[in-house]
């Protein structure tokens, strides 16, 4: 029988963290697009060259994200030598619409304010078994964005996918770029036009208190997602908690805040589980196949690339 914890937020650092709260000062990116540039200070906890990124925790930065513990990409590794973990940094962060990156780095001294802090209420939650691929889907029950009960198990005879995020999110590689990659997928499968395929996705938010019925309609509505197959839900903090942490998926208060890593799932029609994705770094052609090959393992592999131009 499953007991239940107390849990706190002080955790081991792990990939993908972000926070919430929203830019307000912009300026021109190079490319044309609007951009943002941000002063940040924080400590390095994990290097990690070949991925052209580092895990820092940072300090709050001012009219964008409290501090958090999140990875920040680095298109130029050279920024990177010399660097260890443990040394307190001082960089430019660029942010569009849709990435964000390091633009330039200095080691500096570490200042006896730099603290941190990691805050935050305790909260029950249960002890749950990690979920693996040919594992029946739980009953959780949840609510969608018309306000209407629901359970993980109500999509059977539909390959459902199943991702995690909250609409407060704001770095643009996080949890937007999740959503944009749902909503991609969507009009691929939709492209289709195969009648037999049965699809649907429940994008789950752990953020309960803010992502009410009204604020999750809103959000699907401004990302264009198809509302005949995509249902966005919440529900009480340990059911989501409990269904989050089966998948891997771990989040926490960080200063007011919920840091976070990814994870999004393909279910089959008998509710097992076929492919758990870690992270956003799929492509939605990537999801689209996992969907396909759930609904019919022998199925030969599709053609799931957008239109082209013409040939002539």
């Amino acid at each position: 029988m499953k007991g239940f914890l107390l849990r706190g937020v002080t955790v081991l650092p792990l990939l993908l963290w972000t926070g919430c709260s929203r830019p307000t000062s912009s300026s021109a990116d190079r490319t044309g697009g609007p951009s943002r540039e941000y002063e940040v200070r924080g400590v390095v906890l994990e290097l990690n060259p070949a991925r052209s990124n580092l895990l820092v925790r940072h300090e709050e930065i001012p009219g964008y994200m409290r501090a958090m513990t999140m990875p920040f990409a680095v298109r130029d590794t050279n920024l990177l030598t010399g660097l260890s973990v443990g040394d307190t940094i001082r960089f430019r962060l660029r942010v569009t619409d849709d990435d964000g990156w390091i633009t330039s780095l200095e080691k500096v001294a570490p200042a006896t304010t730099n603290r941190l802090p990691l805050t935050g209420p305790f909260r029950v939650v249960r002890d749950v078994d990690p979920l693996q691929p040919g594992d029946l889907l739980p009953p959780y029950p949840l609510t969608n964005q018309w306000g209407q009960a629901i359970s993980t198990t109500n999509f059977q005879g539909r390959v459902l996918v199943l991702s995690f995020l909250y609409t407060r999110c704001p770095f643009p590689t996080f949890c937007p770029r999740t959503m944009q990659l749902l909503v991609q997928a969507q009009r691929r499968l939709r492209s289709l036009a195969d009648p037999s395929l049965r699809w649907h996705f429940l994008v789950v938010s752990f953020d309960p208190e803010f992502d009410t019925p009204e604020v999750l309609r809103a959000y699907g509505q401004t990302h264009g997602a198809d509302t005949n197959h995509c249902t966005l839900a919440t529900g009480a903090l340990i059911e989501v908690t409990a269904l989050a942490e089966q998948f891997g998926l771990t989040f926490w208060r960080e200063d007011g805040g919920w840091a976070h890593n990814l994870r999004t799932a393909v279910v089959d029609p008998e509710g097992r589980i076929r492919r758990i994705f870690p992270g956003n770094e799929w492509t939605a052609e990537e999801l689209v196949q996992a969907v396909l090959e759930a609904h019919d393992p022998l199925r030969p592999a599709a053609d799931t690339a957008a239109p082209g131009p013409p040939t002539r």
